[in-house]
This record gives C-alpha cells, structure tokens and sequence, in this order.
C-alpha cells in the first residue's frame, strides 16, 4: 500500500513541476545500520553521472527528458536524512557527479535527532503520527551499534560533526510540519545554515504531521506544497 501511495506522490510531482523523478532504493535498518543508506544514495548518484557521461548512448527515457545540469536531490523523513548527507559529499567535493550538477535539494519532514529533548519532544503536539517512543526505537534499530542520537548521521550539527561551514551547499527548501516531534530539530537544522550563510528557505506547515506529503498527497496542504516546490525549483535553475 506505501508502495503504490509514493508512486502517487512521485507521479504528481513529476507531472506537475514538471519533471523526471527517480526514485532510489537504498538498504534499510536494522539489518544494514546507517551509513549504508547513505552509501546507496551516493551509489545512485554515481550511476546517474555514468548516464550523463554517455551522452546520446544513455537510457533513452533520460537522454529525452533529464536536463542533467538541473538536478534537485529530495527525501521525505528518513530520506530526507540521507538527501541532506548525500548533498553534503556532492558539496564537499568528496562525491564526484560532474557532468550532473546538484542545483538544489528539498528536505520533507527530515528525520533528525540529537541526544537532547527539544521541546517539540518533551511536550509533543496532539494527534502527531510519529511519537518520541517511535523515533528512539527507529534510531535504536538503524544507528551504529552503541552511537547516541548526536552521532553524525543523526544529527548534522552535533559534536561530532564535521562543519558545514567551508561546504558549498546548493540551495535548500526545508519543509516543518507543525505537528511533528521532530520540528525542532528541523527548524534548528534550517536556522544553523542561515547562521553559516547558506541559502534556506523554510515552509512552514501548521497542524500537519510529519511526512504529511505522504500520509495526504492530496488535499489543501498537498497542493500547497507543489506550489512551493515548483517555485523553489525554478528559482534556484535561475541562480
């Protein structure tokens, strides 16, 4: 039933930015404990390269369609994680994409953590679909054997962390549902950019839950964040 709900989703945005959307398998937790996830998304981005490099020789439903040099990276609640770290190695230089060019990247609902209770955590909005409980037991299931909630993978500016502050970030739109837990950790990812100089954009979507473009890709807040996305995009090819 996911499944068939996230080809919904991905074949509305593709229809309706427009654009080609490609969706990446990537392993999961607990039999593959991050970063494999975040090794499958570099992987993928290495092949992507691998069909910009041949040119007329790539698959055709790319070589018609994909405009290489405009390439957005997304993700929706653990996957929004894993797009922030696969943007990170693609800014950083130490994944190299060239002639794919990552112009922006969009994180829905992003699954971050931190070893301290914020207080979206320790006094939760009503009617959340992701509980505290839900998201100690996920990092327990997917984080290094014996790591905290500040280990890197979960929290980007934790104290272990590599500074984001030499990295050439691309654009980002980071989208904060209003009843989620894990908005906190959100809006502070968003605001410790801004506070680095790094272009962000916040939208802002009060009494949704997290991964509302998912739980309801269709509706009010559905429509409303295709306007946004579509803006983003095109304002970003335009830097």
């Amino acid at each position: 039933m996911l499944i068939q709900i996230l080809r919904l989703v991905l074949t509305r945005a593709a229809q309706e930015l427009p654009a080609v959307v490609l969706s990446v398998q990537y392993r999961l937790a607990p039999e593959h404990r991050l970063p494999a996830a975040i090794h499958d998304g570099a992987d993928f981005l290495s092949w992507l390269r691998g069909q910009a490099e041949l040119g007329a020789g790539a698959d055709p439903w790319l070589e018609e369609s994909a405009d290489f040099a405009r390439t957005f990276v997304s993700g929706v609640s653990a996957g929004a994680n894993l797009a922030h770290h696969v943007t990170v190695q693609v800014a950083s230089g130490q994944l190299a994409v060239s002639p794919v060019r990552v112009v922006g990247y969009v994180l829905l609902s992003a699954f971050f953590g931190g070893a301290e209770r914020t207080a979206a955590e320790t006094d939760p909005p009503a009617d959340v679909s992701l509980t505290v409980e839900m998201s100690d037991q996920f990092w327990h299931m997917s984080l290094p054997v014996g790591a905290s909630r500040d280990h890197p993978v979960a929290n980007p500016f934790g104290p272990e962390s590599p500074s984001l502050a030499p990295v050439d970030l691309p654009p980002a739109l980071v989208v904060a549902p209003g009843s989620d837990v894990l908005r906190d950790h959100v809006h502070g990812y968003a605001a410790r950019l801004k506070k680095l100089g790094k272009a962000v954009e916040v939208a802002e979507f009060e009494g949704e839950q997290h991964s509302f473009s998912v739980l309801r890709p269709f509706g009010e807040a559905a429509d409303e964040l295709l306007r946004v996305l579509r803006r983003f995009v095109y304002t970003a090819t335009e830097r």
